[in-house]
């Protein structure tokens, strides 16, 4: 009996889950990408596979595995720097897709580096660059 309780419950979560994904991607303007921070000091965090979510001027970032209706991270397109573009370093590589390329933004004092496809990174510049005139966005691009 306890054995069935533990395997509904992981049921009842992966469709919980499940469902809390399919209801971000329905309404478009999502990409899947991974996240990173990148403190002031020390290491940067680990990987975490999640979906970016475009918003007008703003990127919200949610965990794929949770709960949480709310960003995890938001990205503001104002003043958002751009400043770095790389291939995964070896170490990397296992925990992102396989023709990810990592891009590296400030956002005031929010650093993080975004994990994502080709076509997802295209995107993701198309939208910096259609920012409304006015709005201060800086890529500094190297690969």
């Amino acid at each position: 009996m306890a054995l069935a309780a533990v395997v509904l419950l992981v049921v009842l979560l992966f469709a919980v889950v499940s469902v809390r994904r399919w209801l971000f991607v329905r309404g478009g303007g999502t990409v899947e990408c991974s996240l990173r921070v990148i403190p002031e000091e020390g290491a940067p965090g680990p990987w975490r596979l999640g979906i970016g979510r475009y918003r007008g001027d703003v990127l919200h970032w949610h965990r794929v595995f949770g709960f949480r209706t709310r960003p995890r991270q938001v990205i503001h397109r104002r003043g958002l720097v751009v400043s770095n573009r790389r291939r995964p370093e070896a170490g990397e590589a296992a925990g992102l897709p396989p023709d990810a390329s990592v891009i590296e933004v400030r956002d005031g004092d929010l650093t993080v580096e975004l994990a994502m496809s080709a076509s997802a990174m295209t995107g993701f510049l198309a939208w910096l660059e259609a920012a409304p005139p006015g709005f201060p966005v800086d890529i500094h691009q190297s690969e």
